[in-house]
């Protein structure tokens, strides 16, 4: 994670953004997220923000954290469409190399990709699921599948049809190895019938829902961490043997983010 010590909103890049953050607000969610993570059972680790560099609190975003099938960790560095935030990759690069994961870096020319914003790793890591059409380009999401087809690590390609779901990070998301918490209207039709043939069970938000970012919630030993909860949601975890824990990100929504947004995994 990254602590949100330049937290702005400065430059509009999605439709959630312009309204002006309230900075102490922001830290204390922040805080908050990062408490329930630990409360969760999560070891919490930090890179240190740099001024200018607003969006850096977006941890998800800068890189791809992989894990091989056989051992082994790797990052591919992100290529973002906003130079704003191009400038915050060379800094997570270097907090994962320092710590010894073997970079990849991918000849993206005029494509982009944008980390774990578009790249989500299946539970059991089977495969991974790539988004593309509003940040991540088609060519980026396919330089990356081919560089995973090396690792024999399967990727699976979705379209995004809706801009307010940007980021596949908004509107899918994993619940475990069988189950998947989607919003349906954010996926070309094709791209529907991927998710819908690859889970047992699809459990899906209203778009009402998926614009509260209650689809960027962080699955985490047993736990479901959300900014909002919903009888739909409440439902949906129930099944799943979840237990929700609200998280307010209020400041972050008005950057277009929430709480998958703010961190990346490295297991």
């Amino acid at each position: 994670m990254c602590p949100p010590t330049f937290f702005d909103v400065r430059e509009v890049k999605n439709p959630f953004m312009g309204a002006s953050i309230d900075r102490v607000l922001a830290r204390q969610q922040w805080e908050n997220l990062r408490r329930a993570l630990q409360n969760s059972g999560v070891e919490v680790e930090l890179i240190e923000p740099i001024r200018d560099l607003d969006d850096m609190v977006f941890a998800a975003n800068q890189v791809f954290v992989g894990q091989l099938p056989g051992g082994g960790k790797f990052i591919v560095p992100s290529r973002m469409r906003y130079l704003s935030r191009q400038k915050e990759v060379a800094f997570y690069v270097d907090w994962f190399r320092q710590r010894g994961y073997q970079v990849i870096d991918l000849n993206l020319e005029d494509d982009y990709l944008e980390g774990h914003g578009d790249l989500i790793w299946q539970p059991d890591l089977s495969r991974i699921w790539a988004g593309y059409g509003f940040r991540s380009t088609r060519g980026g999401v396919e330089k990356f599948s081919l560089e995973m087809a090396k690792l024999n690590i399967p990727v699976t390609v979705l379209e995004l049809v809706d801009e307010y779901c940007y980021h596949l990070d908004t509107c899918l998301c994993p619940l475990n190895r069988d189950a998947a918490l989607i919003y349906p209207g954010a996926f070309a039709g094709s791209s529907l019938q991927e998710i819908r043939q690859a889970f047992a069970r699809v459990h899906t938000l209203e778009r009402e829902e998926a614009l509260q970012f209650i689809g960027n919630g962080i699955v985490a030993n047993g736990h479901y961490l959300t900014p909002h909860v919903t009888l739909n949601l409440t439902r949906i975890l129930a099944a799943e043997g979840l237990k929700p824990v609200i998280v307010e990100t209020s400041e972050f929504e008005k950057s277009g983010g929430s709480l998958f947004c703010m961190k990346a995994f490295l297991e």
